[in-house]
């Protein structure tokens, strides 16, 4: 057997040795995936001689193509010059293979090979630009949801003129109107969003055959990883490129399928062996992350979803300790608990701080943890926020940077036409423009010509001051450009920018932390420019070694179309993921579904509620509900070792203080498998059946333990609220064991129609002691978008079971 097949189990070794033909890989969580695809193509190249150039891998993240790479390099070695052996194999996210056609063939569909890719906040600008100029009032049409009914059109090769013919609702014929114009403004500034690149690469491959052809006949293995999350458009490029040889390998989980609201379609993977009936499947079941504890809890969950493949994991490493539920009184107590679990675990096993991933269902969650981190002196990163490249000095510096490379941008030119402050105002700006648009022009031509004498052609009138200002801008472009042609680096680029608009300068001048944070950043994109630069180096040094083809590379002897066009579409595409540093010594803060694709040895789940986790928007949607149960089963198998399942009984979210009731998650997961605990007086807690209860916390030793600790903990951690001013809310809540109605449960109220109960309890007399069902409520939601949820009294609604 060969060292490439000896490391591999049965079901992985035959997925590896699977040759020609369509294949479809079932990969659970923490099944070696990324070893299995790596060790395919090795196998293909080393042991079947298939030429590294045939082979096109996709991804979803940058870092998950660089390891992917490394590890295939890793297995075949290296040439005898030293160089990998991979060279020639196209291995990138969708977005970054789509650019790659555009910037070489882009043309035979009329785009112009210099274009930017506009980032979500460039995209923002322009809609809300188109909108201003159809006079559509903002506020009232958000410009956000106006881009996403334009991206979800885009993912579904939907162009503005089709979407046009059938856009029947007010709001589709509004959006149609901002489509076109957000189109024509886009071209305008030779630019594409992040969709254009799937849909415009699909279009190039069905309207130009022989390009097709192309690309057909070079990648004679497709091979295409997490394929439970692509979209339709994705799906459609991958189905072309694939089509004449059909050796076409795709990975996935339809179990972790969860990125719906962002285009990918879960139908798509379970209709694989339809698109193609001669498809081998192979199902990765051994678990190499989680105890079987873990792997049996985050089982319980998913098995209740009905529209899957039924697979389930299983791992050598038996047992495990339970997982643990604990009951807080509130989100400050929940977040103290996880802060003083870190602490014992720390403390008693020897973990480190970066063993440890809070996850929560949305963003508004980590507020009150980051603050209880800050006052107890944990360090934390919190991963979903600013982004590295989208911090306001990396932006500026990038505006600077996109013009260079394509004039024709006038949403950077807008970001640093005054930045630094140089005297160019609004009211300056507004006149420019009004000028390009009069003589259909770009702005900087606009500018170009304010600031030449020699042109008659341009009619504006500025104050003597502002039409200096302009004056100095165009001078100073003009000699950025003049220096970009002879300088062959990035850096070198970046740092002359900073030089001439003095913009290193200022900052250095304010001598704030602030300021001071900022420079660290511009430094750290300094890093990042040479170490693009000696990537660029190695690539014409094996051009001009004949290492390496025109075809296998982007590289070209124009540093403007090549070299920073290049970078800057490598910004452009970069994800948070990629920026990932497992050893940074913190704990990590971020939501569930930015943990996709991690490990973490402790995991601590918090807000574990209805209306949280599951989120509300899914109550009355079993499509939306069978996600969050994905959701949590993709949390659940983050963990490697232990997991803390933490809920509030009342939770302040949103301005919002509420009663909260269990996530029906966690009431889906076994006994066996659990350890309950409290923060709270366990006769306060009704929110657990009492079977479990007695288990669990009603013995004599657990109360007083619970008492003991209780106090103690409020000695250590101050501002936290005592268990005893709860104890009349939490009396009056209805156990999820007595209530007549369930959540869930199909209703029919004789006024209103059919609904689903989406939250139960009860309301206490004057004397705090809850009486029967006279005072018991019930929310129902009605799929009649005048009705909505209604809150419902049983003794007094016309409520019946619908069988």
């Amino acid at each position: 057997m060969s060292s490439i097949l000896l490391p591999l189990n049965p079901q992985q070794r035959a997925a590896v040795e699977h040759e020609t033909g369509p294949l479809l890989i079932f990969a659970g969580a923490g099944s070696g995936k990324t070893r299995v695809l790596a060790h395919r193509v090795a196998h293909l190249i080393q042991e079947l001689e298939t030429s590294p150039y045939h082979f096109l891998a996709v991804t979803f993240t940058n870092k998950a193509a660089n390891e992917m790479r490394e590890r295939i390099e890793g297995l075949i070695g290296s040439a005898p010059d030293g160089r990998g052996m991979s060279r020639g194999m196209w291995v990138g996210t969708f977005h970054a293979i789509c650019a790659r056609m555009l910037r070489t063939h882009g043309d035979r569909i009329g785009l112009d090979r210099q274009f930017v890719i506009f980032d979500a906040g460039d995209q923002q600008t322009l809609i809300k630009q188109a909108l201003e100029e159809l006079d559509l009032d903002s506020k009232r049409f958000r410009p956000q949801a106006i881009h996403e009914a334009i991206s979800n059109a885009k993912n579904e090769l939907i162009g503005p003129r089709r979407y046009e013919t059938t856009a029947s609702g007010f709001f589709e014929q509004i959006v149609s109107r901002v489509y076109h114009l957000y189109e024509k403004k886009l071209r305008m500034n030779h630019a594409c969003d992040f969709d254009d690149l799937l849909m415009l690469a699909v279009q190039l491959l069905e309207a130009e055959p022989e390009i097709a052809d192309h690309y057909q006949e070079r990648f004679r293995h497709v091979l295409v990883d997490e394929y439970q999350d692509i979209n339709y458009a994705q799906y459609r490029l991958v189905e072309n490129i694939a089509r004449k040889h059909r050796n076409i390998c795709v990975v996935g989980d339809d179990d972790q399928s969860i990125y719906s609201w962002r285009g990918a379609d879960v139908r798509l993977i379970l209709q694989f062996e339809k698109d193609y009936p001669d498809a081998t499947v192979i199902k990765l079941e051994q678990n190499y992350r989680s105890t079987q504890t873990i792997l049996d809890a985050a089982y319980a969950v998913i098995r209740k979803n009905q529209h899957r493949k039924e697979k389930r994991l299983w791992t050598e490493k038996q047992g495990g300790d339970p997982l643990i539920l604990h009951e807080t009184a509130n989100e400050q107590e929940e977040a103290q608990y996880v802060i003083e679990q870190i602490g014992k675990l720390r403390e008693g096993q020897g973990k480190r701080l970066n063993d440890f991933a809070v996850l929560y269902r949305v963003n508004a969650q980590s507020r009150v943890l980051e603050e209880e981190f800050v006052k107890f002196r944990v360090p934390y990163r919190l991963v979903g926020a600013v982004q590295f490249y989208q911090r306001k000095e990396i932006k500026d510096i990038l505006a600077y940077l996109k013009l260079l490379y394509n004039p024709n941008d006038s949403i950077s030119l807008r970001r640093i036409i005054n930045v630094p402050t140089r005297g160019i105002g609004s009211r300056t700006v507004e006149k420019l423009e009004a000028e390009s648009v009069q003589h259909d022009i770009n702005l900087m031509e606009t500018i170009r010509q304010v600031a030449s004498t020699a042109t008659d052609s341009i009619s504006i009138h500025l104050s003597p001051r502002a039409s200096k200002a302009v004056v100095e801008f165009a001078q100073l472009f003009e000699r950025l450009q003049e220096f970009m042609g002879d300088c062959g680096s990035i850096t070198r680029l970046a740092e002359e920018v900073l030089k001439r608009t003095e913009y290193a300068r200022l900052l250095e001048e304010e001598r704030t932390l602030e300021a001071a944070e900022r420079m660290e950043n511009i430094k750290e994109l300094l890093s990042a420019t040479q170490e693009f630069d000696r990537r660029i180096e190695n690539e014409l040094s094996e051009l001009a070694n004949g290492e390496r083809t025109e075809d296998d590379t982007v590289v070209a002897t124009d540093f403007r179309s090549s070299h920073l066009g290049q970078f800057l579409e490598g910004v452009a595409l970069v994800a948070e993921i990629d920026r990932w540093d497992e050893s940074a010594q913190a704990v990590t803060l971020m939501t569930l579904h930015a943990a996709k694709g991690l490990e973490f040895p402790v995991v601590f789940m918090v807000g574990m509620e209805e209306n949280v986790f599951p989120h509300s928007r899914s109550r009355c949607d079993t499509k939306s509900m069978e996600e969050e149960r994905r959701l949590c089963y993709v949390g659940l198998t983050r963990a490697m070792e232990a997991v803390y399942l933490v809920h509030a009984n009342r939770r302040t979210l949103y301005g919002m203080t509420e009663d909260s009731m269990l996530s029906q998650f966690v009431r889906d997961i076994p006994e066996s498998v659990l350890q309950c605990t409290s923060s709270i007086s366990t006769l306060d807690s009704s929110w657990w059946p009492s079977t479990r209860r007695s288990r669990h916390s009603d013995s004599p030793s657990h109360s007083a333990s619970a008492a003991s600790h209780r106090s103690q903990r409020q000695e250590e951690l101050p501002g936290a609220h005592d268990a005893t001013s709860h104890a009349s809310v939490d009396s009056r809540q209805l156990s999820i064991t007595t209530c007549q109605y369930a959540v869930g449960e199909k209703v029919r109220h004789g006024k209103w129609g059919d609904g689903i109960v989406v939250k139960v309890g009860s309301v206490a007399s004057d004397s705090g002691v809850r009486s029967d069902e006279e005072q018991e409520w019930v929310e129902v939601a009605f799929p009649s978008k005048d009705i909505g949820i209604k809150k419902l009294m049983l003794s007094f609604a016309p409520l019946e079971k619908i069988s």
